[in-house]
């Protein structure tokens, strides 16, 4: 008589997302220090945002290579918070590693882009764009059912909203290409490994940008934890508490945050993806994180319609 395979309980899901930082940052940090010298480089370069993945990632950087060998590149615009950049410079002064502060409003000016979003064309306070913003987005998700972010994985062909989607994508995502530009420049310049902040989170679910800073790299060595386990890591390396403890951004936007532009804190997030990677159904975790199996559904559509930025096609 076959046997049932036993279920996963959740307490076990719970605990598969628990690291063990003594054991993950030594492991991370050879990592960065094998590629260093097998790809034949003098050093680091990494952008640093402000952000907890950046943060930690500059932390390993310095623990892996020594302060000496690493250079961050601080590239805010105008629609960048001034407490991310204060953070982003405290940080690099905390651990002693030098830092480039590239304001790429400039640059992202002339490629004509300022222009595509609405409102850079008329003067507004910052916190009056980031209310304006919010209420757009929330206007989107109720007339279409979906997040902006979640319509943004595909293209637009008969889609409602379009225009504003394209030419807001367009707008923000040059902006994190830049970013990359700039890294290889300087990389080059002085011979350095570009190293990428991505987490796992973020790249199953399609929340970065493609060729953007945030994907196009020499190596990611946080792709293997997802978000709430880089939180946990950042404990173990004394990233500051201000940095921790504050809301996740991509920053690039003026007034989204991570979980409004997902709809889903981290914390659920990363267990129902645990979930799914364990082939779990969906009416099951829906049941066990006490949430909509609509939300499930969701997530595993951000899974499915992302998949195009985790790949290059190619004729077979």
């Amino acid at each position: 008589m076959k046997e049932t395979q036993p279920k996963m309980s959740f307490e076990f899901l719970r605990n598969q997302l628990e690291v063990n930082p003594q054991q993950t940052a030594p492991k991370l940090e050879n990592f960065i220090k094998e590629y260093m010298d097998k790809l034949e480089r003098e050093g680091v370069i990494l952008g640093l945002s402000g952000g907890l993945d950046s943060a930690v990632l500059a932390s390993l950087c310095k623990r892996a290579v020594g302060p000496e060998k690493v250079l961050a590149l601080i590239m805010p615009d105008k629609d960048s918070k001034k407490q991310h950049i204060k953070d982003a410079i405290n940080l690099a002064n905390q651990l002693k590693i030098k830092t480039k502060l590239i304001d790429i409003t400039p640059f992202v000016k002339k490629f004509g882009t300022l222009r595509l979003f609405p409102l850079n064309k008329i003067f507004l306070p910052k916190k009056f764009k980031e209310v304006l913003v919010k209420k757009a987005y929330k206007f989107f998700e109720k007339k279409t059912g979906e997040t902006p972010f979640s319509a943004s994985l595909s293209g637009f062909k008969d889609k409602d909203y379009s225009f504003w989607l394209k030419n807001s994508n367009a707008y923000y995502r040059i902006k994190h290409r830049l970013r990359m530009v700039l890294l290889y420049l300087w990389a080059e310049k002085e011979n350095r490994l570009v190293v990428g902040a991505a987490n796992k989170t973020e790249a199953k679910i399609g929340f970065f940008v493609k060729h953007g800073c945030d994907d196009a790299t020499d190596i990611m060595p946080l792709l293997g934890l997802y978000k709430t386990q880089v939180r946990q890591l950042a404990t173990f390396l004394q990233i500051p508490p201000e940095i921790i403890n504050k809301a996740p951004s991509p920053d690039i936007i003026p007034g989204i945050i991570d979980e409004e532009a997902i709809g889903m804190p981290y914390e659920t997030l990363d267990l129902v993806l645990e979930s799914l990677e364990s082939n779990l159904k969906s009416n099951e975790i829906a049941q066990k994180l006490n949430i909509k199996r609509q939300e499930v559904e969701k997530i595993k559509q951000l899974t499915k319609r992302s998949e195009h930025m985790r790949q290059i096609y190619t004729p077979v």
